[in-house]
């Protein structure tokens, strides 16, 4: 292999046949400016068409591009090759904590299956009568809703997250920074179903705080303070619920 090549390893296959799944090598031409996601289509559009991935944007805005690159989960589109070769060498396989549909492709339904669970979706009080709602932007609990309006579902964090690994019921950072986001929404009037879902099993009391979430986010989000906020408020209701019911005792 010449220093103008990239030895790239693929993995492949699915889970429906997982004595199947292997890896496969490819010497890929290097470019100045290659990014990951560069590598992977050469190799579908040179060496082996029947290689699946998934991408839309390539420019960071989608997600859709989200892959393992040497063990790291990473938007391939902004990760340049040149910053994550080792020995001249890449290794690169499909997200983890996802069932893997076919090579590089995973299934992300029970990524989004979590985001329901968690009560991650809009619970309006108000009709297309009501006048609209004045919201005051520099507010503490608008500054705590807008930290995580940019994640994008590109489901890095739950990759990166091993808690989600050794836990099938647990939410994961995701869906738990998007009940923060809408806990923290003053046009959002679900509170209780929001505490509910999130303090239940697999919610934010099964997480560890290792900050992987934190520390992979390609958006530079934090959903490990979110998850601690989500702890403190499903803390602070218990206990004012406990001494109510002592006191109505």
């Amino acid at each position: 292999m010449s220093p103008s090549t990239i030895k790239v390893t693929v993995h492949r296959g699915s889970d429906k046949d997982t004595e199947a799944r292997h890896t496969d090598t490819f010497d890929v031409p290097a470019y100045q400016s290659q990014t990951v996601l560069d590598v992977v289509s050469w190799v579908q559009q040179n060496a082996d068409p029947t290689l699946s991935y998934r991408f839309a944007c390539r420019v960071g805005m989608c997600g859709s591009c989200a892959m393992m690159v040497n063990g790291v989960p990473r938007w391939t589109c902004r990760t340049h090759i040149s910053k994550v070769l080792v020995d001249n060498a890449v290794e690169i396989a499909p997200l983890r904590n996802l069932p893997i549909i076919k090579d590089l492709v995973v299934d992300m339904d029970p990524f989004f299956d979590k985001w329901v669970a968690a009560e991650g979706v809009h619970h309006g009080a108000r009709t297309r009568h009501d006048p609209i709602e004045n919201i005051e932007a520099t507010s503490n609990s608008r500054a705590q809703a807008d930290a995580g309006i940019e994640c994008i579902n590109c489901s890095v964090c739950y990759s990166a997250c091993d808690t989600v690994s050794g836990n099938d019921d647990y939410l994961g950072p995701a869906a738990l920074q998007r009940a923060w986001t809408l806990l923290n929404d003053a046009k959002d009037s679900g509170r209780d179903q929001i505490l509910d879902a999130v303090s239940g099993k697999g919610g934010c009391h099964n997480c560890h705080s290792m900050g992987s979430c934190t520390v992979y986010c390609p958006n530079e989000l934090d959903p490990m303070s979110a998850i601690a906020g989500l702890k403190r408020e499903t803390t602070k209701r218990f206990f004012s619920r406990r001494k109510r019911g002592n006191n109505d005792a």
